[in-house]
């Protein structure tokens, strides 16, 4: 530290001036998959209804499956998604990469179904693995629960890493799961600040499994939830490996 003696008309003051070295801290520790898992407490398991019949869109729908094409989506290059469709539904076909939609939403109520293989293979997050992603960043998490236990923030119904379904709803492997989800986009000002929150609500084969649920941000593999400025944004369905099925899926904007 250096002292320095000024004198003005006959007056003097000191005047000290400090020179702060810079401290170096610990730079934190690399993120993994584990640091936001966590398995306890496990969702009860509550037995749906059986398997009902397909629900038909209402008249203000936007259907995004027809049982026929999907003309309504594409992979992330622009090109026609490689699913395989057949029998009214269409699936996954491993390695050939998420579909989204050519359309863009903000607030919106989603039906969609799908349906676990009925041969069961691998366990925890490598048993039928997919997930629909809410404008593309808020993944609802699509999973074979049923018999098969994994983190409680990472099963069917839950928003994966961040909030676990109040109950576990599934249905066996080979039957027909049912998603109906009320979502709320999340508003950002014009510096890209969080204005308010985004919140789901989701019906797991018509039990309640997410009610209101506050969305902290995007739906990290790795690391904590970030905020992301955006705008409206497609559903996507993700290619996880497994051979998952979906059909009759329509979305009504609200």
């Amino acid at each position: 530290m250096k002292i320095k003696t000024l004198i003005f008309s006959g007056l003097s003051c000191i005047v000290t001036t400090g020179y702060a070295q810079q401290k170096e801290y610990p730079k934190p520790e690399p993120m993994r998959p584990g640091m936001t898992e966590f398995w306890l407490p496990q969702p009860r398991i509550v037995t749906p209804a059986e398997e009902d019949v397909l629900v038909a869109p209402p008249s203000d729908a936007v259907v995004l499956f027809d049982g026929r094409d999907l003309s309504a989506w594409q992979h992330d290059d622009g090109s026609a998604p490689r699913w395989t469709v057949a029998d009214g539904c269409f699936t996954v076909k491993p390695g050939t990469g998420q579909i989204s939609t050519k359309q863009n939403f903000t607030d919106f109520q989603l039906h969609i179904e799908w349906r676990e293989p009925e041969d069961i293979a691998g366990e925890s997050q490598g048993r039928g693995n997919s997930g629909v992603f809410l404008q593309g960043k808020y993944e609802v998490q699509i999973l074979d629960s049923y018999g098969n236990e994994t983190y409680a923030n990472g099963q069917a119904g839950s928003v994966y890493k961040q909030t676990p379904p109040l109950v576990n709803a599934m249905r066996p492997p080979g039957k027909w799961n049912v998603y109906d989800i009320i979502y709320t986009a999340p508003r950002f000002k014009a510096d890209g600040s969080l204005q308010s929150n985004g919140f789901v609500t989701l019906l797991h084969n018509g039990v309640l499994v997410q009610n209101h649920t506050l969305i902290q941000g995007t739906t990290e593999y790795i690391g904590l939830p970030r905020i992301q400025a955006h705008g409206a944004g497609p559903l996507v369905l993700q290619d996880h490996g497994n051979p998952v099925s979906f059909r009759n899926v329509w979305i009504r904007e609200l």
